[in-house]
């Protein structure tokens, strides 16, 4: 079991989430909630997360990308001037801890107005003092400290094997519809765009791995039969075969639901190896038969016995798989979002004669649309 885990995080400022305090994480958790609860807006901190910290420049850049400060800021800069965060991380070792301010400036962006780390060690029982970085810089300095630092080298690594999923992108323009580059093979992209080339890779190196996604698929899409993988110019285009013709299919005919399953598949049953230690997953079940989203959830529980899995969801469907314990239900209390994970207790008679699924429709576990106060 991988021991490198997010623990808890505490953030306050960053769009509807005013406050969150020390909110701790399993190696599960399935979010759900109304629309405009929250559940996108936790998810968007971690791909702010994982855009700022691969090099200089890109925090700026998500910020442009993303509204500009006035947009991430909780109900703008007039009312919240800074974001913060303060993240624990598990290891074998310890508790490795990675805070930072991020404050606002013109021209409607954000700068790091303090930055830290630490690393206490499992063998005593004081914390160790924090590690500070200077502030007034528009970039983490973090990665500039981990060449040098033994602490912020660990962090960066841990932020770094996080991954922000979202395949709901299949338009005529999406990368996943497009040649890609062969080499560009070792984990699966964000979108899925080097889908080709990683299950190229998979079939040439790890036949197993790539046979199991290949009946998996089949499970879903009765009528797929193989993927047709052949390099072009060292590019590769998304192709498969149906049973019964022998005509070769491309990603622009395939339906929506069709290169979702392909990249969920894909990314679930990959090496555990290949996968970040930490999988966020955005409303997965979109375009999914409630057939495919149970082979989805079986995928999901076994991979969370070796990485740690966030999902947001609005399925019902999606839901029933999972267990009390498993789901945050997150909600809007006026202006600012909410996070709480169920316990199975209060549970226990309902569980009796409903599913979860069931029990959200009706209500019961909260996390559906509330009447605006007047």
């Amino acid at each position: 079991m991988n021991e490198n885990r997010l623990a808890s995080l505490t953030l306050s400022g960053f769009k509807s989430i005013s406050r969150l305090d020390d909110f701790q994480f399993e190696r599960l958790n399935i979010m759900i909630g109304a629309n405009g609860s929250g559940k996108s807006n936790l998810i968007a901190f971690f791909r702010m997360l994982c855009f700022m910290l691969p090099g200089a420049g890109n925090l700026q850049t998500f910020i442009q990308q993303n509204g500009r400060a006035s947009s991430l800021l909780h109900d703008g800069p007039t009312k919240t001037r800074e974001i913060e965060a303060h993240l624990k991380f598990v290891t074998s070792s310890g508790t490795n801890e990675y805070a930072f301010r991020l404050f606002y400036a013109a021209p409607d962006t954000l700068i790091f107005a303090d930055e830290r780390c630490r690393f206490s060690n499992s063998r005593y029982t004081t914390q160790a003092p924090w590690k500070m970085f200077a502030g007034g810089h528009p970039e983490a300095q973090l990665i500039g400290r981990a060449a040098t630092d033994n602490t912020a080298r660990v962090i960066l690594n841990l932020l770094r094997r996080y991954v922000v999923y979202q395949f709901h992108n299949t338009s005529l323009t999406a990368r996943i519809k497009t040649y890609w580059d062969v080499s560009d093979n070792l984990m699966l992209k964000e979108d899925a765009a080097n889908l080709g080339p990683v299950l190229l890779r998979l079939r040439e190196t790890q036949p197993k791995y790539y046979q199991r996604i290949v009946e998996t698929i089949r499970q879903i899409l009765p009528f797929f039969s193989d993927f047709v993988l052949e390099p072009e110019f060292g590019k590769i285009y998304l192709r498969w075969r149906e049973k019964g013709s022998d005509n070769d299919f491309g990603a622009h005919q395939a339906s929506d639901g069709m290169l979702r399953t392909l990249s969920l598949v894909t990314l679930l049953l990959q090496p555990v190896e290949a996968l970040p230690s930490l999988v966020v997953l955005d409303e997965p079940e979109l375009g999914l038969h409630p057939y495919a989203l149970k082979i989805i959830s079986g995928l999901l529980k076994s991979l969370a016995l070796e990485r740690q899995i966030i999902v947001a969801t609005q399925s019902a469907s999606l839901l029933e798989e999972f267990e009390p314990q498993d789901v945050v239900v997150v909600e809007r209390e006026g202006r600012s979002s909410t996070f709480r994970r169920l316990q199975t207790e209060p549970l226990k008679e309902w569980l009796e004669e409903y599913s979860l699924g069931e029990l959200w429709n009706k209500n019961v576990l909260g996390g559906r649309p509330k009447e605006a106060a007047i």
